[in-house]
């Protein structure tokens, strides 16, 4: 049997256990929001502190996170307009796209020291002695020719000399144009209109050595066999460890025969 104070016991029992369940609850929902909002912060913080994603190079653009930019591409290389103009004969003025007339005719010795600049500043030419461009200019002037405006700077020259061993061949030393006349086709002139010249003294080949890189002077040539209808031989004339100063190789190129003049 029970009495009023047992029953009240009881109650006071129950309630105080449902009280502990209810807290019990609470506390372990407390601590799972605790986790939760740590948990919640240290991600957020790592979002903010995480670095920016690496940019993917797709191959045409940068790409990424926020990143935009020009396409990614090698630079085209270009090299110098190597043109070949109509053929002329010498002495004949030639009107020239660099604004004033050019003519085409043998170095003096005056000029020696103008072709010694012009080499010095083409930055790809062997430099040679400022003494051997004056002898070149008294020696060789009849197989060699310069490019004058109508005010007589020389903007251009060749030099070259016949073969002793081949009477044939015309050897092409040198070919240099100032920056200020180079793709008019102004080395292109100078060439054939010395070749034409040397036609009538029996040289009906004409050699040049060139480096494997001088894309220039390789086009100015293999035209010049091109437009006068004549094979171009190419051979390896000195390899490069036979330079002792760390020059590079230098091919032979032979053009010819030329068609003889009656």
């Amino acid at each position: 049997m029970f009495t009023d104070t047992d029953r009240r016991d009881r109650e006071q029992a129950r309630e105080r256990a449902a009280a502990g369940v209810r807290e019990s609850t609470e506390d372990g929902r407390s601590a799972e929001e605790g986790r939760e909002g740590r948990e919640g912060r240290r991600d957020r913080d790592r979002e903010q502190h995480r670095a920016p994603d690496r940019p993917q190079h797709s191959g045409s653009a940068v790409t990424g996170p926020g990143v935009t930019g020009p396409a990614v591409t090698a630079p085209a290389v270009t090299r110098p307009d190597v043109t070949h103009p109509d053929v002329t004969h010498p002495g004949v003025t030639r009107p020239g796209d660099i604004g004033t007339a050019v003519t085409v005719d043998a170095p003096q010795v005056r000029d020696g020291a103008r072709l010694w600049r012009l080499a010095r500043d083409s930055r790809t030419l062997d430099l040679n002695s400022s003494y051997s461009y004056l002898l070149w200019c008294r020696d060789f002037a009849q197989t060699s020719v310069v490019a004058r405006q109508a005010d007589g700077e020389i903007v251009g020259f060749v030099t070259g000399y016949v073969r002793p061993d081949l009477p044939d061949s015309l050897m092409v030393w040198q070919v240099a144009v100032a920056e200020s006349a180079r793709g008019r086709g102004v080395a292109a002139h100078m060439l054939d209109t010395l070749v034409q010249r040397r036609l009538g003294h029996g040289q009906r080949y004409v050699e040049t050595t060139i480096t494997l890189d001088n894309a220039a002077s390789i086009a100015l040539f293999t035209a010049l066999g091109r437009d006068r209808d004549v094979p171009v031989r190419r051979t390896e004339l000195f390899a490069a460890q036979e330079f002792p100063d760390g020059h590079a190789g230098e091919d032979l190129f032979r053009i010819g025969p030329f068609a003889a003049q009656p």
